[in-house]
């Protein structure tokens, strides 16, 4: 069995399309213990695009995003991003290069109040420009202007997923990748959620968008991949992503 990438490793030129807040994944392959969970994963996404990632539960989809962060080892293959190989990079040096992974169940201090929750996050920045960052996203979100004192665990979904997304949009990122942020919430917070990843589009952030509303997610998102069982089966514009495409790839889960 392959041993895991780790940043030992020479570093490999980046391809151009990396640059810019873009992400080049190359024969990416991740492996828990004797169970291979991604199998020669290869995607592209241009700087400032948007890119769904879809798949019925157990395909891959969370582990890719697991990987992209540093938060699993990977096995095999290359990941470039902004211009750089951030391959096998601990989880701290990709949040710092400006990747940053949302994942399910909110990523959020439930303890801390919101405002802690923003401290913690905008630590990485110089000290001066700490406080104008805070209070930026608290233009951004005046919901959270509101809760800035109320513990963050005792928020809402939607509003623990909101703050979730300001943890991520504090720092300047380049590129966020949002795993299934609307999981369990309400139709309402749905949108709550989809209208906070349009202020990081308009923001000219990479977003990759793993996703259970499957028709949302494509009228959200320039491309799409499909994964299965590890695999990427399917790769476009979002918008070719036809209904006889996703029959035949998701099967019931079109239903969403």
């Amino acid at each position: 069995m392959s041993t895991a990438t780790t940043s030992t490793h020479e570093p490999a030129a980046a391809p151009e399309t990396s640059a810019n807040g873009g992400l080049v994944i190359q024969d990416l392959t991740v492996t828990y213990g004797v169970a291979q969970a991604l199998f020669d994963v290869s995607l592209e996404v241009k700087g400032g695009t948007i890119l769904a990632v879809l798949g019925v539960n157990g395909a891959g989809k969370s582990t890719l995003g697991r990987a992209l962060s540093g938060l699993v080892p990977v096995t095999s293959g290359r990941i470039h991003f902004d211009g750089a190989d951030i391959t096998g990079l601990a989880p701290h040096r990709v949040s710092r290069a400006g990747l940053r992974y949302i994942p399910e169940g909110r990523g959020i201090f439930p303890g801390l109040s919101v405002a802690d929750n923003l401290r913690q996050a905008v630590l990485q920045l110089g000290k001066a420009n700490r406080k104008s960052a805070i209070d930026e996203t608290f233009e951004v979100f005046p919901v959270l202007a509101q809760r800035r004192n109320q513990r963050a665990g005792s928020m809402s979904g939607g509003e623990q997923q909101m703050l979730a997304m300001s943890l991520s949009l504090v720092a300047g990122p380049r590129l966020i990748v949002a795993d299934e942020m609307s999981l369990g919430l309400a139709p309402k917070m749905v949108s709550v959620v989809f209208a906070s990843l349009e202020r990081a589009r308009s923001a000219g952030i990479t977003i990759i968008l793993i996703e259970q509303f499957i028709h949302r997610a494509l009228a959200f998102a320039d491309d799409c991949a499909i994964f299965s069982r590890g695999r990427v089966t399917w790769t476009g514009p979002a918008g070719t992503a036809g209904k006889e495409v996703l029959d035949s790839y998701l099967g019931e889960a079109t239903d969403h």
